[in-house]
């Protein structure tokens, strides 16, 4: 095994372990490396179908473990006002929001990974989004946009939707 492939699997082993996201500053300094070579690493774990999350807390290692989980994409539209209520419907309900898309008119889709999966996880993103000077990825959709959820149950899911529905979120074609 070559030098590369030997960190890349220290870079495994410690996402394994470890329950919260590790942030790149923390892997280079584990790694001794730059924090470049980690996002490097990383994107040639992706390219290999490691599933690893870069969420604004670090890095997760995504892993199925041994219970089903069950996955569901729903397209929303809402006002930023309404980005608590959105995410806390969803993770009231028992989901895990994945990621948030949108597309772009010259980028195409446009895919963030958030991995909120409690009223805590969306305290503490709504605190860092209106600490930017950016705001929402679905600003530049007119508010439009896609959220990838995870549950331990299809209801769950079922319950999601209906609940979105009911606010006024969901868009159904």
């Amino acid at each position: 095994m070559i030098e590369g492939d030997i960190r890349r699997e220290k870079l495994l082993d410690i996402l394994k372990n470890r329950r919260m996201a590790v942030s790149g500053n923390a892997l280079s300094k584990e790694l001794g490396v730059s924090r470049q070579v980690i996002v490097q690493d990383i994107a040639l774990l992706r390219a290999r179908d490691t599933e690893i999350f870069a969420t604004p807390k670090g890095y997760v290692l995504y892993s199925h473990g041994t219970d089903k989980k069950y996955r569901r994409s729903y397209i929303v539209n809402h006002t930023r006002e309404q980005i608590v209520d959105e995410l806390s419907l969803i993770v009231d309900n028992g989901g895990k929001v994945l990621n948030v898309i949108v597309a772009h008119d010259v980028y195409g889709q446009i895919q963030a990974d958030l991995i909120l999966e409690s009223a805590e996880d969306v305290r503490k993103f709504y605190e860092r989004m209106n600490a930017s000077k950016t705001g929402p990825l679905s600003q530049i959709s007119n508010g439009v946009h896609i959220h990838t959820v995870e549950a331990a149950s299809e209801r769950i899911l079922d319950n999601i939707e209906r609940d979105l529905k009911e606010r006024g979120y969901l868009i159904t074609q």
